[in-house]
């Protein structure tokens, strides 16, 4: 069964098995995946399973801030991979299609995946990113 880790924000650490359902995620109190984040929609996102394709998918609920997966920004369904890093205002999410026993072994897989959580830029950049030569100290400027 696939489930989230919350890896960056108020919550992190937590971790919401997703079974093989419908779930929306947001900052709505009702919500069973309740996000702490004032930049999250009460509703802001939906992770749906297929069972025809056995996949999960992750929607925008026409969120005022946009859901990110790998840093880009989604339109329609997403389909998500296992490692996959769910960004929702300032709050990261780690999709994992792993079955756990429970939270201390999710977030022992959490630890192990760290290092990639450690070098992912979280959220949209604002300028082009492709590099239009060296720096003065050798590495690539970025076009603003």
């Amino acid at each position: 069964m696939a489930s989230l880790i919350v890896t960056n924000g108020k919550r992190e650490g937590d971790y919401y098995p997703l079974g093989r359902r419908t779930n929306v995620v947001g900052r709505d109190e009702a919500l069973p995946i309740q996000i702490l984040d004032n930049m999250v929609s009460r509703k802001h996102l939906q992770i749906r399973f297929d069972p025809s394709v056995d996949k999960y998918y992750a929607y925008d609920m026409k969120s005022r801030n946009g859901v990110y997966v790998n840093n880009r920004k989604i339109e329609g369904e997403t389909a998500l991979k296992d490692g996959d890093v769910i960004l929702i205002g300032l709050t990261s999410l780690l999709f994992t299609d792993k079955d756990f026993t429970d939270k201390e072994s999710a977030l022992l897989h959490y630890k192990k995946v760290g290092e990639r959580m450690r070098v992912t830029t979280y959220g949209p950049r604002e300028f082009d990113q492709t590099p239009v030569g060296p720096g003065e100290t050798g590495h690539p400027v970025e076009r603003r």
